[in-house]
């Protein structure tokens, strides 16, 4: 179980960090480079879902930034993808966290390096940073709009580009999640769309799945599910489970950003690899949990 942080953590130096990293990449593929055991056949020995679950609690207990992992069904192992940032030492830590279970990790490699993308969607603006409306929601006749949460951690008010109060963080979860709402108190127009797509309902998508993003710094791109259920170390103990894996791409800037499906909306951008000139693996917090958490829905 994921933990609701409840006091968050000062906003000051973090988002300094999370700022400069936003403006000083420098932006690189994120072209799957698999590593030799990723090309190895299926372990001789089949692997039970208590074991993968020790595993990616190992993982995690690791702590190597730059990784992400999920369990795959299929071969009953647990899929670790490492970053251009991860080390040979950084992999051998994660086998010996694995202990006598490490044959059942497997690690595939990508070019690009992993990290939150700080804005997207429509452009919102903290006193100090950018980030994007993802989708707006209501709760009877009050509304809101959610986004990342390492978005709104530190809880400051939001306004647009013009300046136009929108309203203050109104909760916020993160890391263990990736969400955040924003509560409408000024005169903004909000409106139940993304651009031109009204969105009238929410769901989980599935593996294989069409889905398109929207981002205030890339715009509109389309990709595929490739996996649910990821989790991802960003570095700095910002750690993100339950997430939603694609090949749609994505940039700093994007963070927060709207994922769906035509009128279905799917997940809030997180974070990821890569850019939209060569591609990339992008993450997403599941919409219909951040909807569950502050009992709102999309109109």
């Amino acid at each position: 179980m994921r933990n609701e942080r409840t006091t968050p953590r000062s906003g000051v130096a973090r988002r300094t960090r999370l700022i400069a990293v936003a403006s000083g990449l420098v932006a690189v593929g994120a072209i799957a480079i698999p590593s030799a055991n990723a090309q190895d056949p299926a372990p001789a020995q089949t692997f039970s879902a208590t074991q993968l679950t020790a595993v990616g609690n190992a993982v995690r207990a690791a702590d190597v930034a730059g990784t992400a992992w999920r369990v795959d069904s299929k071969s009953h192992t647990l899929v670790v993808t490492a970053d251009r940032t991860v080390s040979q030492a950084g992999i051998a830590k994660i086998e010996r966290a694995a202990g006598s279970n490490a044959d059942a990790v497997r690690i595939d490699r990508i070019a690009g390096t992993f990290r939150k993308f700080i804005s997207g969607g429509d452009a919102i603006y903290a006193p100090s940073w950018r980030c994007s409306l993802g989708f707006n929601v209501r709760s009877g006749s009050t509304y809101y709009a959610l986004t990342a949460g390492h978005c709104t951690d530190g809880n400051p008010p939001w306004t647009t580009g013009s300046g136009a109060s929108i309203g203050p963080t109104a909760g916020s979860s993160f890391p263990g999640n990736d969400y955040g709402i924003i509560k409408y108190t000024g005169s903004v127009s909000h409106e139940g769309t993304v651009g031109g797509q009204d969105i009238t309902s929410a769901a989980t998508p599935s593996v294989g799945q069409t889905v398109t993003r929207r981002g205030s710094t890339t715009g509109t791109h389309s990709g595929k599910v490739t996996a649910l259920n990821a989790t991802v170390n960003y570095g700095g103990g910002d750690v993100v489970s339950g997430l939603i894996q694609t090949t749609v791409c994505a940039e700093p800037g994007d963070s927060g950003g709207p994922l769906y499906s035509g009128s279905t909306a799917l997940g809030l951008t997180s974070g990821g690899s890569g850019n939209c000139s060569s591609g990339g693996t992008t993450f997403f917090q599941p919409v219909t949990e951040a909807l569950s958490a502050y009992g709102v829905s999309v109109y």
